[in-house]
């Protein structure tokens, strides 16, 4: 099952303000007076919409801009049903909010006016569905589970609780002494009618076409990167014989390399001492780079042949020698390349100026504490802004395509590597790319959030964060940075906002937990199973 990702952000006027964030605080307090997050009236209403896991309603303060309404979304299927079921069920409210935003200067103005005039009955969610944005990074936690399917198989784990206990007053339990294989035809033929989809075969959770297309547009985008960073050298070889471009290429390089091993040093107490040896970075680094540069010029060759025999009008095999020629010289620049970006980037890195002590504003801070860590699940949003200069304007977008791709490829399992406690999270570029966007769904409370983070995946944090403004020093764009504990975790509270609204179709359970669920649920499909295979499976029961 496809699983969506958006939010729509709009720029509120700043004298409604405060009646926007009245009007979350009604719309909240419809759901329950519980603060445990139970049933209320309004969960009733979001049952209308039966693709929903997440829903969140925000409203960020401003400061250096006008406040901003945003609207956090992940469920499954396409977005134009999901603004329909979304609309069904709390439109109307959703059309009061609207009109406390300002009217978008483009042609989206028009659809507008037509949702928020006075008596208005326009449906808003074509208006919705053009205002929507394409996250420049995002993860799904447990990628393929659609919101059925997680409570199903959450309903089978709660049965198979109840089953396992036995009866009260019905005798010795029989699945005490029974053989792992034994105890699982029996819970089965004990579930089976109750859940007759366990008669079915597990639907993938990633197709053939979705895997295909996942190490399709990752490797695209490398092969494209490649080629891009070695344009320099393309283009000089045109201009100069090849001694003298050789020349060239090694003398950069040395004054690249010299200049970085002098402003490349770590920042007091963050170097990591490193042991070097040659043998290990040859086999696990140079003899992979060598294969990938073989397949660069196989495949970029074959790409580029019939354009170069199209251009000069040569046969098909000089044209063939001729662009596997240019673009091997190409790749002679590629090195030089990424050590004039890279000191171009220190350069920058060792200008910009960070927040020790970022101020958070104390009352905001006391109704954020008040609305989170709802165990076990929790929710925040935040916004930066994102440093000037066109280097870091390429970084941005290049770093977040590239590491979105990648977590496509490396985050199937339901986890983020050793991070077992993401449901949803996504970064997007607002206010004409101006400031960035991140929100998350996760498991337990924000310290332990982001000390999971800062523990396992700081480098990833780092290159995804590292463009805002007063972010802790970097190194290299993904040293440093969120190594910075506890001054990162001030800049992002500084970032946050009171998360007003936030709805969870499965608020009891945890990332982990509905994998746990998923692999009970696969073992019991199956009719049979060995008792080495029975025993792997009881271990989740």
């Amino acid at each position: 099952m496809r699983q969506t990702t958006l939010s729509v952000a709009l720029e509120v006027k700043p004298e409604s303000y405060d009646h926007l964030s009245s009007l979350l605080d009604a719309l909240r307090d419809r759901r329950s007076t519980d603060p445990s997050g139970g049933v209320g009236p309004f969960a009733d209403f979001l049952t209308r919409v039966p693709a929903l896991h997440f829903l969140s309603l925000s409203v960020f303060p401003g400061f250096d801009y006008d406040p901003l309404f945003v609207i956090e979304a992940n469920f499954d299927g396409e977005r134009g049903p999901f603004w329909a079921q979304l609309e069904a069920a709390i439109g109307e409210d959703l059309r009061v909010m609207l009109r406390c935003c300002k009217q978008p200067l483009t042609r989206d103005g028009e659809l507008y006016r037509a949702v928020t005039e006075p008596g208005s009955r326009a449906p808003i969610a074509p208006y919705l569905e053009a205002r929507s944005l394409t996250p420049s990074v995002y993860h799904h936690g447990n990628r393929g589970m659609a919101r059925d399917r997680i409570l199903s198989e959450a309903a089978l784990f709660k049965a198979t609780r109840v089953e396992l206990a036995g009866k009260p007053g019905a005798g010795p339990n029989p699945y005490r002494r029974m053989t792992p294989s034994a105890i699982h035809a029996l819970l089965r033929a004990a579930l089976l009618p109750h859940f007759g989809w366990l008669g079915d075969k597990a639907p993938p959770r990633i197709t053939t076409a979705e895997n295909v297309g996942d190490w399709a547009r990752l490797t695209g985008f490398v092969l494209a990167l490649v080629f891009a960073l070695s344009l320099p050298g393309l283009i000089l070889i045109f201009e100069m014989p090849w001694p003298r471009y050789l020349i060239l290429m090694a003398v950069l390089f040395a004054g690249f390399a010299m200049a970085l091993k002098r402003i490349g040093v770590a920042l007091p107490g963050t170097a990591t001492p490193t042991r070097f040896s040659f043998l290990t970075l040859f086999f696990k680094q140079l003899l992979p780079l060598a294969l990938f540069l073989l397949v660069y010029l196989i495949v970029v060759g074959a790409i580029g042949t019939p354009v170069s025999m199209l251009l000069t009008g040569r046969a098909a095999m000089d044209a063939w020698r001729g662009m596997l020629e240019w673009l091997a010289w190409g790749l002679v620049s590629l090195p030089v390349t990424v050590a004039g970006l890279v000191f171009w980037l220190r350069v920058l890195e060792r200008s910009d100026s960070s927040q020790d002590a970022p101020p958070v504003d104390d009352r905001m801070l006391r109704e954020m504490a008040r609305r989170e860590d709802w165990i076990p699940q929790n929710h925040m949003g935040s916004i930066v802004l994102i440093k000037p200069g066109i280097l870091r304007a390429v970084l941005i977008r290049v770093g977040h395509l590239g590491l979105g791709l990648l977590l496509r490829i490396i985050a199937r399992s339901g986890y983020l590597g050793s991070m077992r406690t993401i449901h949803f999270a996504h970064w997007a570029r607002v206010n004409n790319g101006s400031r960035l966007m991140f929100f998350s769904n996760f498991d337990q409370t924000w310290e332990s959030y982001l000390d999971d983070f800062i523990e396992k995946a700081h480098a990833g944090l780092t290159l995804a964060w590292s463009c805002g403004v007063g972010f802790p020093p970097t190194r290299f764009l993904v040293k440093d940075g969120a190594s910075h504990g506890s001054q990162f975790k001030q800049w992002a509270r500084h970032s946050m906002t009171v998360s007003r609204f936030w709805y969870s179709a499965y608020k009891d359970l945890t990332a982990d937990q509905i994998e746990r669920n998923y692999r009970i649920a696969l073992g019991l499909r199956k009719p049979t199973l060995t008792d080495k295979e029975a025993a792997l499976w009881i271990e989740d029961l």
